[in-house]
């Protein structure tokens, strides 16, 4: 078998490895391929053809993949309303008792209604908790 027939199957094995994995690893090494099978089509030896493969695909792969990377790197998801209150500390305002369905915290200066997030717990006013969960307009807390 010749040398462009094994770089046009290594491209398409190149290229279907890159649509499963996303990373823009692979697509540089099929490019290479791809023109290396094309100059040992057009004539070129095997030896020049699979050099031609490997400075391709490297010369790609250095050049774009810091780019790729970049732009698919994303912000850390910035979290804002009641998301933004977990893990925050609070101050229990009216005893948390879920059994008799009572209790409000203050948070970050806002009144919550607030329920343990243990339904055995009784948290008695003044204590700190900490925000685990918000359901609506509830506030899920723990010592």
């Amino acid at each position: 078998m010749g040398a462009g027939i094994v770089l046009l199957v290594a491209a398409c094995l190149f290229g279907i490895g890159e649509m499963h994995t996303g990373g823009f690893f692979l697509g540089p090494f099929a490019l290479g391929a791809v023109i290396g099978a094309v100059l040992s089509f057009a004539g070129a030896g095997a030896a020049v053809s699979l050099i031609v493969f490997a400075l391709v695909s490297l010369l790609v792969l250095a050049m774009l993949r810091p780019l790729a990377a970049r732009r698919h790197r994303q912000a850390p998801a910035i979290r804002s309303g009641a998301a933004a209150l977990v893990g925050r500390d609070a101050i229990v305002l009216e005893r948390i008792a879920n059994r008799e369905g009572v209790g409000c915290v203050k948070i970050d200066g806002e009144v919550w209604t607030a329920r343990s997030y243990d339904e055995d717990e009784v948290i008695d006013p003044g204590e700190r908790v900490q925000v685990i969960e918000i359901k609506g307009a509830t506030a899920l807390v723990m010592h």
